[in-house]
């Protein structure tokens, strides 16, 4: 019998993200972001699913984006950070994959490239988060350099990136918003500035694009504040596994390495069969949450690489084979993270492949 750790991906579960994406947004065309192997999910098996569903895809960069033409996806799919040397430019037009402008360099490489056929470009524009992006103040140039570039496929999609969408009430977003009008009310093009906590709670980003990823796999980008339309998602990844042991301890007496959790009680103790060498943060605090059998149950001790126990006195009695959910189902992410230190999206993205992800309703 093989070792019960695995992440279960529920595709009915992605189908029905995508499509309240686009409930949301209906005005938008949708850009599923899939980089990062799709947060942890499997970029393949996830591109295949979203493919018919959305208007194109997102990448960090070209290699993610070869992984997907090699399996057969002919969707569009763009370069957030655009390339990282002049040679990518052919690739990219070669295999019809738009790329992002976002400073002075990319765009000389664009103007001074020898391209067979021209590429559809993206200009990314600064308006708060100071990591990519060409001034406010110099979009129109940079707009009016791609759109007569012969390289460029006509008039870029023009877009920003939100530092703070996820706090519901962030003046920070409202100044970016205002400034990305600002900056391209003059243009006529087609724009682009809703990430996931954008599109779930802040319309006036919609524009012609929206660009859902975090919230695509089911999980809240508000953490665990109460959202209303991040509630109405479903998560995609069910970090599962079993109790493989089960054992009575005295009261006062430790449990796991540096004896970090003691008994103030006669205790029962589960060990279930899942650690850090599978995805489950060594950060975890004693009293994170665990399902087993359904029934919410608190860390007891570190976290070591192949296990964790967990305090189930006052559960109905446990037994050996029993299931267990450590994130996903009945459980969100965001309740794992916090007491970990840390956010889902870290979590999702560090899943290695020692941890088997199992598809179910395909």
């Amino acid at each position: 019998m093989s070792r019960p750790s695995q992440a279960r991906l529920d595709l009915a579960a992605l189908r029905h993200n995508v499509a309240l994406a686009s409930e949301l947004a209906p005005n938008a065309r949708v850009m599923a972001v899939v980089k990062a192997n799709a947060y942890g999910h499997g970029a393949v098996t996830m591109a295949r699913e979203l493919e018919p569903r959305v208007d194109a895809m997102a990448v960090a960069c070209l290699e993610e984006a070869l992984e997907l033409r090699e399996s057969g996806i002919r969707a569009p799919i763009l370069l957030l950070e655009g390339v990282f040397e002049p040679a990518e430019l052919a690739v990219a037009a070669r295999e019809q994959i738009w790329v992002t402008v976002d400073n002075a360099t990319q765009l000389a490489w664009l103007e001074q490239a020898r391209l067979d056929k021209p590429l559809q470009c993206w200009l990314k524009v600064d308006t708060g988060m100071h990591r990519l992006g060409t001034e406010p103040g110099q979009a129109q140039r940079y707009f009016e350099r791609i759109t007569s570039c012969p390289n460029s496929l006509g008039k870029p999609v023009v877009s920003t990136h939100f530092a703070s969408a996820d706090d519901t009430g962030s003046e920070t977003t409202r100044r970016q918003l205002a400034l990305f009008e600002q900056a391209t009310a003059a243009l006529g093009v087609l724009r682009s500035a809703a990430n996931s906590p954008g599109l779930l709670a802040w319309p006036a980003s919609h524009y012609d694009w929206v660009r859902p990823g975090y919230m695509l796999w089911g999980n809240s980008p508000f953490g665990t504040a109460l959202q209303a339309n991040a509630a109405r998602l479903r998560p995609v990844m069910t970090l599962c596994s079993a109790v493989i042991s089960v054992r009575d301890v005295a009261s006062g007496e430790a449990v796991g390495y540096g004896e970090s959790w003691r008994a103030e009680r006669p205790s029962r103790i589960a060990t279930v069969t899942i650690g850090y060498g599978d995805g489950y943060p060594r950060t975890a605090r004693n009293g994170t949450p665990v399902l087993v059998n359904g029934q919410r149950a608190p860390l007891a001790g570190r976290v070591s690489m192949d296990m964790i126990t967990v305090d189930v006195t006052d559960l109905v009695p446990v037994q050996v084979g029993d299931p267990v959910v450590l994130w996903g189902e009945g459980l969100p992410v965001a309740e794992v993270a916090e007491p970990a230190g840390t956010i889902g999206y870290e979590l999702l993205t560090r899943m290695p492949p020692r941890c088997p992800r199992i598809v179910v309703n395909a």
